[in-house]
């Protein structure tokens, strides 16, 4: 109800401001506090989460606030992308708040305080409860982006809960070239290597923006290299039907409008994957009964961001409510028991 009566003022500024004081207010709150493993607890890749909610990466991009998240109600959360050396990313401005569409247009392009800044940070909350990933990816002007993403891995698994490889944004040149098979090959075994036998688990996050050929090759790799999950999906450079006079930004577009296509790539990829490796849905899911679609859908995790801009710090307890709600309602004991059972 109080965001509700700040949200307007909030809009008022430009998204990127808001974005940054929104980081400040969370700083300033309690952090002793965690979601308690419960009936929406799930064990994904070795890790228990105390539930399936999570925060996506993009909005505490350099690990300043994730113990905050975690006592938001939030089952787990994620830092990022962080590539290796410092970058300013895109030009101003990059963030555009599509109110009527209840979606986000972003072309960010990686900001980063770099990862020793960010290892240096990550490092400070060490023996602190609650699985926090981290997020990882390549410099724009990087000659070799496999090497970047090895650097990073190794800088990273001493501190992360687990370990995503962002290979799908489109605010970053050529990126996205890195999902396709033979190059997607290369950075695995990369990555892996650079993990070692003891390190966090890696989990891949891609596009929704693939041809078929494209999900089964990836599903065929993550498969056959051991990955930990697939995370789908990550913004979308296509461009449902929106209302906003920020359209025709470029960048990628997130929240509402981009519901039913992620829910469709998750099908896909559970339906090539045969259910042979995790998923994490990810993509305009703001309640309860947009998680639980996921999860019937083949998620046993799933991440939301835009919808906090529009819903307020209170969307984690109110949808992980739900959940339970959902759940019971439905004759589920677990929330593994109802992964992929729509």
């Amino acid at each position: 109800m109080l965001y509700r009566l700040v949200r307007p003022a909030l809009f008022l500024l430009d998204p990127e401001r808001a974005h940054h004081l929104s980081l400040s207010a969370l700083a300033m709150m309690p952090t002793r506090s965690v979601a308690e493993d419960g009936p929406l607890g799930v064990t994904v890749a070795g890790l228990r989460f105390p539930n399936p909610l999570g925060m996506a990466a993009g909005y505490d991009k350099e690990g300043q606030v994730c113990d905050a998240l975690l006592a938001l109600g939030f089952g787990f959360s994620e830092v990022g992308t962080v590539t290796p050396l410092p970058q300013p990313g895109n030009p101003l401005p990059r963030l555009f708040r599509l109110a009527e569409d209840e979606a986000i247009i972003n072309r960010m392009g990686f900001n980063s305080g770099g990862g020793t800044a960010a290892a240096a940070r990550l490092a400070s909350r060490a023996g602190r409860p609650g699985i926090v990933g981290i997020n990882i990816g390549a410099n724009k002007e990087s000659v070799d982006r496999i090497a970047d993403y090895a650097a990073m891995t190794r800088l990273m698994a001493p501190l992360a809960s687990y370990l995503v490889l962002n290979i799908s944004s489109p605010n970053t040149p050529g990126l996205r070239a890195l999902q396709d098979e033979n190059a997607l090959a290369d950075l695995l075994d990369s990555v892996l290597a650079a993990r070692g036998e003891q390190g966090p688990p890696v989990f891949l996050k891609v596009a929704p923006d693939l041809e078929p050929a494209d999900i089964d090759a990836i599903c065929r790799l993550a498969i056959d290299r051991q990955l930990d999950a697939l995370m789908v999906s990550n913004t979308t450079v296509s461009r449902p039907a929106l209302t906003s006079r920020f359209a025709g930004e470029t960048g990628g577009l997130s929240g509402a409008p981009l519901r039913s296509l992620a829910l469709q790539r998750l099908r896909d990829f559970r339906a090539a994957s045969g259910g042979a490796i995790p998923l994490v849905g990810i993509g305009g899911i703001a309640s309860a009964d947009d998680a639980w679609a996921r999860i019937r859908a083949g998620a046993t995790l799933v991440q939301l961001y835009s919808a906090l801009i529009f819903e307020g710090p209170g969307i984690a307890r109110r949808i992980v409510r739900g959940l339970e709600t959902l759940m019971r309602r439905d004759g589920f004991a677990s929330i593994a028991e109802a992964v992929g059972t729509e």
